[in-house]
């Protein structure tokens, strides 16, 4: 019997020896290419000029060409530089050895501290967790914010958002989240941070202390939009990957109104019509695909905290609105605070957790009622008191809040090298509590 090869046994060798096709950079328009020769799909990489080239993301396609956006700079190309598509998927290191490590959109370490070592790489598309198979959210998570731990406590798992406007004090409050935080782990994004703030983040913000546990991935305004939005799923994505390994996970992305700027480049450039102030319709599926990512699943946890940076303090603007309907709760940082020396400025009338309840027992839910009683009734009043019109007697809690601002003051405000712990927090509010009169 004459032996006849399988036809199996040389696939890998007719795999690598077909032709390599070459396609063609037919237009630069604006942020994005269009290439003609190829046959991808949306999410593909395709690399543009003769190796090593300049990585481009298929994001539009239609019958006879596909629209790419560069993840690097387009320097030096032109109509006519030849484009190859990449056959291995876009991957994102994971792992211990990322711990105190920076790295850029692309999951690539700029720290100049040499190679990652010993790293996982996994896929940066993920599923979000089945809506029945997430935990239910009942433990509550130490940020070392007192504030925050006792007015608006956050659950292990919630999805918060900070709103505030520029300079009030969003990134700051990160920081010290990062150092108070009972959470395993800690990934910080910092998506379209200036560049000259990113060092500083990191060196006085965070201190040696918190980078040690943190993982820090980094895409400054300058890049192009395509980074800055990889930034943040590469940044999820790495949270997912120690979640599926049963840990609790503490997110943090500065900011998500960067992130959602970016893809609104990429929509408009690519001929999506604008919608709301010129924000596509792309820009809200992708936060709400985004944040849909963070949360619990049927091990671990994703705790996300998202900066939104409202535009000109108004916090009905879109992206506020939409983030807003999508999270479990919102902290707002208050200009008058800022400017006034009041740190963290944490307006804790207008902050809301929505699984507080949930994770805090009736005795705490008490005595959070009590000073926000306090500050509400101060706050209708604090017109008759600018003018003196006020008689005191006429409200017992205004009476309070007033003889006691000081007290109030010293426990809502706090030291960014001050981290206090849940239980000392409150403490702390039990006997401002009983000094207001409330228990």
């Amino acid at each position: 019997m004459s032996w006849r090869p399988r036809p199996q046994a040389f696939g890998g060798a007719l795999l690598a020896a077909r032709p390599e096709r070459v396609g063609m950079v037919t237009s630069i328009v604006g942020l994005g290419l269009e290439v003609t020769g190829l046959d991808c799909a949306i999410g593909d990489v395709v690399t543009i000029g003769e190796r090593p080239g300049v990585d481009a993301e298929v994001v539009a396609t239609t019958r006879d060409s596909i629209r790419c956006m560069p993840l690097g700079r387009l320097s030096g190309v032109n109509a006519g530089t030849p484009a190859r598509a990449k056959s291995t998927p876009m991957l994102v290191p994971t792992g211990p050895s990322l711990f105190g490590r920076v790295l850029d959109g692309l999951g690539r370490p700029i720290d100049g501290k040499g190679p990652l070592g010993a790293s996982t790489m996994v896929s940066l598309d993920n599923d979000t967790p089945p809506a029945m198979q997430r935990t239910r959210i009942d433990t509550p998570l130490q940020t070392g914010v007192r504030v925050l731990d006792t007015l608006t406590t956050v659950g292990r798992g919630q999805r918060m958002g900070l709103f505030a406007g520029s300079g009030v004090g969003k990134s700051s409050l990160l920081s010290m989240i990062a150092r108070g935080t009972d959470a395993e782990v800690s990934v910080i994004a910092l998506v379209g941070e200036r560049g000259r703030e990113v060092r500083e983040f990191l060196e006085d913000d965070l201190g040696a202390e918190g980078l040690a546990r943190s993982i820090v991935v980094v895409s400054t305004s300058d890049e192009p939009a395509l980074m800055r939005l990889r930034a943040a799923f590469v940044a999820t994505r790495i949270a997912e990957s120690f979640r599926d390994q049963g840990a609790h996970v503490m997110l943090m992305m500065d900011s998500l109104t960067r992130v959602a700027m970016a893809q609104r480049e990429i929509g408009l450039s690519v001929g999506e019509p604008p919608a709301t102030r010129g924000y596509p319709p792309s820009t809200f599926s992708l936060l709400a695909r985004l944040l849909e990512r963070a949360g619990t699943a049927e091990t671990g946890s994703v705790t996300g905290m998202y900066t939104v940076l409202v535009d000109g303090d108004d916090h009905n603007e879109p992206i506020a609105d939409s983030a807003r309907s999508i999270l479990d709760g919102h902290v707002v940082l208050d200009r008058k605070l800022a400017v006034s020396g009041h740190f963290p400025s944490v307006d804790p009338l207008a902050s809301i957790s929505r699984v507080a309840s949930r994770v805090t027992t009736p005795e705490h839910r008490a005595l959070a009622v009590t000073l926000r009683k306090a500050l509400a009734a101060r706050r209708a009043a604090q017109d008759l008191l600018d003018v003196g019109a006020y008689q005191r007697g006429s409200n017992p809690l205004v009476d309070a809040a007033v003889d006691h601002e000081t007290a109030i003051n010293a426990f809502l405000q706090q030291r960014m090298d001050d981290q206090t712990p849940t239980h000392k927090a409150w403490d702390s509010l039990a006997r401002l509590a009983l000094t207001l009169g409330g228990a």
